[in-house]
């Protein structure tokens, strides 16, 4: 069965490690392409994320660095990768290749300089996510004491990202920047986030931003990270399984996906170690749902909400 995982921090990990690591087979990734063939990940999003401590002259030039290694060490050397830098290229990706694009985790390497996030669109970001977990000049993010909601730059950049049919992602946010960012945003998905009433983690959702986020027609990654899976953080995929239950008691059951963060976690869900071991989740999920739904779990749920 084909995935499609909406979030992975493989850029990063490649930036970190200089030219001293291969995208083909580093065995220091869990997403590489060896793994994700394995896996069954026919397309995987690679994020673009700045470390919120580099100096904020130097973030965008981070952000091109790591679209470089994009190109070059993801794509470049691997003719089993196909870049989809359009949401049509997804209907034309063959059987046996890896579809790839790029997302942007935070938008603090911008500034406020729109010009330089139309630049990013122009290299084939086609998810923005307004924040990290700090806050920025757009939101307050989930790690912010503070918990304000959208700047008014902020709502330019979701209304940017309406006009060029950009993802608008709301995973990081705080609750009230995800409420004024659900007002605002035509594609709104959250990549990589769980279920606040299994795991009263602050990354989560509560049940009421779930289902306000499926009345809108957006999409709800979950996340393989253990503290974001159970209170405790030792989980296993059943565990995972119990958040794509809950959120489809809440409606989701069209709007759900994987979005692992694979390569950003420093802990793994027991079974789901690495991108190779998809299967033992899908054949988990068949256990409580019908091929119909897992298979819109895995790919089709995306295909029909991406924008068109």
């Amino acid at each position: 069965m084909n995935i499609i995982d909406l979030h992975c921090d493989a850029l990063l990990k490649l930036q970190e490690a200089e030219g001293k690591l291969r995208f083909a087979d580093g065995p220091q990734l869990d997403a590489n392409l060896q793994r994700l063939m394995q896996g069954g990940v026919a397309v995987q999003c690679f994020a673009i994320f700045i470390d919120p401590d580099i100096k904020q002259e130097h973030k965008f030039d981070a952000a091109l660095g790591q679209i470089d290694l994009f190109y070059r060490e993801v794509l470049g050397r691997n003719p089993d990768m196909k870049h989809l830098k359009h949401w049509e290229d997804f209907d034309t990706l063959e059987k046996g290749r890896v579809g790839a694009f790029l997302s942007l985790e935070g938008v603090d390497a911008i500034g406020n300089d729109l010009g330089k996030l139309r630049i990013l669109y122009q290299l084939g970001v086609r998810s923005v996510g307004l924040t990290w977990n700090n806050a920025n000049l757009a939101a307050d993010g989930a790690g912010e004491p503070r918990g304000a909601g959208l700047t008014s730059f902020g709502k330019e950049i979701v209304q940017l990202n309406n006009e060029h049919k950009v993802l608008t992602d709301v995973s990081h946010l705080c609750e009230k920047a995800f409420w004024d960012c659900l007002e605002v945003a035509e594609y709104p998905i959250a990549s990589h986030s769980n279920s606040r009433h299994l795991c009263n983690h602050v990354r989560n959702l509560h049940d009421q931003q779930a289902s306000a986020l499926f009345e809108k027609n957006g999409m709800l990654h979950v996340v393989f990270f253990p503290d974001f899976v159970v209170e405790g953080g030792k989980a296993n995929v059943q565990d995972v399984v119990r958040h794509i239950d809950r959120f489809c008691a809440l409606g989701g059951v069209n709007n759900l996906g994987f979005g692992s963060d694979f390569d950003g976690i420093s802990s793994h869900v027991s079974g789901l170690e690495n991108a190779s071991l998809y299967p033992n989740l899908i054949n988990e999920l068949l256990k409580h749902f019908s091929e119909e739904q897992v298979r819109g779990f895995a790919y089709q749920n995306f295909l029909d909400h991406r924008p068109k």
